[in-house]
């Protein structure tokens, strides 16, 4: 990428060459705006008890955490608590865990979906710089186990359905988990059952009662370890990623910093849609800045099935998604334009490409066509309830066609990005109304300078004239290491760089564009590197598929696959091509049907220019989704490889018998 090319970023170090032990890199590159340097912490923000306890002072009557009552199976309006609230909650419960002899620098496990009870946990282990542990409620017991022996976590507040699970961790946990807090309400029969452990139990009232308003607070240090956050990962055990206060501070202001920047900033005004994890740090971090501005909170009910009737009653103005999620909301409103009628789906598309052709001539979202926004686009703003103004999208790469679909109907500007856990998300983002950036993550944020390192196996140079390589990171909002495991920590953070395992490839605007994974590459027995993700990623762009699990070994000359077919694109084949129509699952064992999905994964491959050796000689098709039940994907939705290979053992050897006798 040369420097007289670059519009968004600015070069600030020149290109490493390769020395033995270490490959070439390319030129070090900041966000234009960052030029001058890196964001930095104002003097007096310590913690990010501060942003929590400003607002509160600044607007306690202001409402900032809701979720709707439902009585009877029916769902009610939002109920809010306010800013002063939700503080005095927080300090009492800070003031309860001090009395339990949980002093600064402990350890507090928080366990279970998004509600008020989670932010408000976390608000109290800030108050008292008691470092707050997420135990994935999708990762199950052992991993629960796990993390509470690992972290040595002392007290762990706990929803309420949760609570079975926790305790049958307890046999093996006890020796440190002393005491669980539930969100709600805990049975006698739970008590005794902990108790004879030696684990003292509490429902959320009891424990609030335990605490005082006037407990002292402690001071707070900007180093202090805010928060343990284990990831998932797709092998091996969990890995604790160390996040100090000043990374978390600083995302927050990074983001105020983009959005005041490329488009308006968040108020007191807005309304924020919470139901991405927040065991996750993209969500925690992003609802860490809407208290930091004073808007308001509101939880959906935990079920997919009602997620858009939440956000129906909720209305919110920024929401934050993954691809899953707005790959569904694309299909859903794509079937009710197909099925409009001839005259209403030729307006639609008139409209669809005169606003895509002003937004590629550089016209803002709001400016690009206002006519048709308020005539033909309205209906699909209001699925998101009316007031949306802002999406953003991250944890996994969006869809270029989802992508520009949203950009174009929603009626809000649509920015993907790109982080990690382990810098405490996001690290690079695309620019409001920058239409160039489609496709891509965009520019690394303002806390964060990025370079790419050559992979000379998997063919990726950093240094030609189209630089790609491993993104690598340095900057203060990256973390403080893996607890416990400085070995890991060695492995991934050399001479200061954070080595992503992400492959990218810089754009001529300054953008990066995400295009494989280094790890995901093996060798077939003829001696060929296979690059498995962006494989995948390739055979996706096929329309008649969901998800793909490509696999292959040093053993054998070619690929076999794992594949979820798109269920109403495989059906309406089969009631033109097959006798009769059978249930989802016979279709998806029906030899026709399973050559039908192969020819056109491998015709999807040829014309994405797949080698011969990357073509597919065998399919099997799954008629359910890879899931985290079954451990087959990670909860940000990355496939879990060893795990996907011992649960489809036995089809997988089917597909390579099968191919080579057909072979034969």
């Amino acid at each position: 990428m040369s420097s007289t090319s670059v519009t968004y970023t600015v070069k600030v170090e020149e290109a490493s060459p390769a020395t033995e032990k270490r490959p070439s890199a390319g030129p070090v590159y900041r966000w234009i705006n960052a030029k001058d340097g890196l964001l930095e912490l104002p003097p007096g923000l310590e913690s990010p008890w501060k942003f929590f306890s400003d607002t509160a002072t600044r607007i306690p009557s202001k409402p900032v955490l809701g979720r709707r009552k439902v009585s009877d199976g029916k769902a009610g309006p939002y109920i809010w608590i306010t800013y002063q609230e939700a503080y005095d909650a927080a300090i009492r419960l800070g003031s309860a865990i001090r009395t339990l002899g949980v002093n600064p620098g402990g350890h507090c496990g928080i366990y279970g979906s998004n509600c008020p009870e989670w932010i408000l946990s976390m608000e109290a282990c800030n108050s008292q710089s008691i470092t707050y542990v997420p135990l994935y409620d999708t990762l199950g017991a052992n991993a629960v186990e796990f993390i509470i022996n690992h972290a040595e976590v002392s007290i762990a507040f706990v929803q309420e359905n949760k609570i079975p699970a926790i305790i049958s961790c307890l046999p093996r946990c006890s020796s440190y988990l002393k005491t669980i807090v539930s969100f709600s309400n805990i049975s006698s029969t739970q008590k005794k059952e902990a108790e004879e452990l030696g684990v003292s139990c509490f429902s959320w009232k009891e424990f609030l009662e335990l605490g005082s308003l006037n407990c002292e607070l402690p001071p707070k240090q900007k180093t202090d370890i805010c928060t343990i956050m284990y990831t998932s990962g797709t092998t091996g055990e969990p890995k604790g990623v160390i996040l100090t206060n000043e990374a978390m501070m600083a995302e927050v202001l990074c983001i105020d910093l983009l959005l005041l920047l490329t488009d308006k900033v968040c108020s007191e005004e807005d309304t924020y849609f919470s139901f991405l994890p927040l065991a996750h740090v993209y969500d925690q971090v992003m609802e860490t800045y809407f208290i930091y501005k004073g808007s308001s909170i509101g939880f959906w009910r935990g079920d997919v099935r009602y997620l858009m009737e939440d956000i129906q009653e909720l209305k919110p103005t920024m929401f934050s998604g993954v691809p899953r999620v707005y790959d569904r909301i694309y299909t859903g409103i794509s079937s009710k334009i197909q099925s409009g009628g001839a005259l209403s789906k030729k307006l639609f598309d008139y409209a669809y490409n005169y606003k895509l052709r002003n937004m590629e001539n550089g016209l803002p979202q709001d400016k690009a066509a206002p006519l048709l926004d308020s005539f033909v686009f309205c209906k699909i703003k209001q699925a998101f309830g009316g007031r949306i103004r802002g999406l953003l999208s991250g944890a996994a790469p969006l869809s270029r066609h989802v992508e520009e679909f949203l950009r174009v109907t929603s009626g809000a500007p649509i920015t993907q990005g790109y982080g990690l856990t382990e810098s405490c998300a996001g690290c690079f983002t695309s620019l409001s109304n920058i239409f160039s950036m489609i496709g891509t993550v965009g520019v690394p944020v303002p806390t964060i300078e990025a370079r790419l390192e050559s992979v000379p196996e998997m063919g990726y140079d950093a240094l030609s004239s189209t630089p790609r390589g491993e993104i690598c990171l340095r900057g203060i909002t990256l973390f403080s290491g893996y607890y416990k495991r400085k070995d890991l920590t060695e492995e991934v953070v050399v001479d200061g760089w954070f080595h992503t395992g992400d492959i990218g490839e810089w754009q001529q605007d300054g953008a990066m564009k995400i295009i494989d994974r280094k790890k995901n590459i093996f060798k077939l027995s003829q001696g060929e590197y296979v690059a498995v993700e962006s494989i995948e990623n390739k055979y996706l762009r096929c329309p008649l598929i969901t998800s793909i699990w490509v696999y292959g070994n040093s053993f054998e000359s070619f690929l076999v696959a794992i594949v979820v077919p798109d269920r109403k694109a495989l059906e309406d084949w089969a009631v033109n091509n097959l006798q009769e129509v059978v249930d989802f699952k016979s279709l998806c064992e029906n030899p026709k049907a399973r050559k039908y999905i192969l020819d056109e994964l491998n015709s999807t491959g040829q014309k994405n220019e797949l080698k011969g050796f990357e073509l597919l000689k065998a399919v099997y098709l799954e008629p359910t989704l890879f899931d985290v039940e079954r451990d087959l994907i990670t909860p940000t939705f990355k496939l879990k490889r060893p795990q996907l290979l011992k649960y489809y053992k036995v089809q997988v050897d089917q597909l390579y018998n099968e191919a080579k006798g057909a072979k034969a």
